[in-house]
């Protein structure tokens, strides 16, 4: 298997991050295996590191994130994978509770399973002062 920004499971992993960044959960979920499991990790204190699994606990963990990030701001900066593994270097634009807007730069690692469905996900990411 060849690496490719073009490959199967990069496509997948950019349509997902597409949806949840523009609040399109609905579409989020429809991309979840049914076993999905999500971990997530920031230098930010007051955010708790994340490991969930399941398409509804992954769920509520992605729209309380999702839903500070501003709708049409993500930018993907990078993408490389093969048919089930897709690692997508991307920034999206976040509203914080105060209403300060930050970026918050990120690596998100994705692992498909064989019906093209999120069984893993690894975030790694930071917030930055805009």
């Amino acid at each position: 298997m060849t690496n490719s920004q073009d490959s199967r499971a990069v496509a997948v992993a950019v349509a997902h991050v597409e949806a949840w960044s523009n609040h399109d959960f609905d579409t989020a979920r429809n991309g979840l295996a049914a076993d999905v499991r999500v971990t997530a990790a920031t230098t930010n204190p007051a955010i708790p590191a994340t490991d969930l699994t399941g398409v509804d606990d992954y769920m509520k963990g992605l729209i309380s994130f999702a839903q500070g990030v501003v709708p049409g701001s993500q930018r993907v900066l990078a993408s490389a994978g093969d048919e089930r593994n897709a690692l997508v270097l991307l920034t999206v634009q976040v509203t914080g509770p105060d209403g300060a807007e930050m970026t918050a730069p990120g690596a998100r690692l994705y692992l498909l399973d064989e019906h093209d469905k999120i069984k893993l996900e690894h975030v790694i990411f930071y917030l930055a002062p805009n």
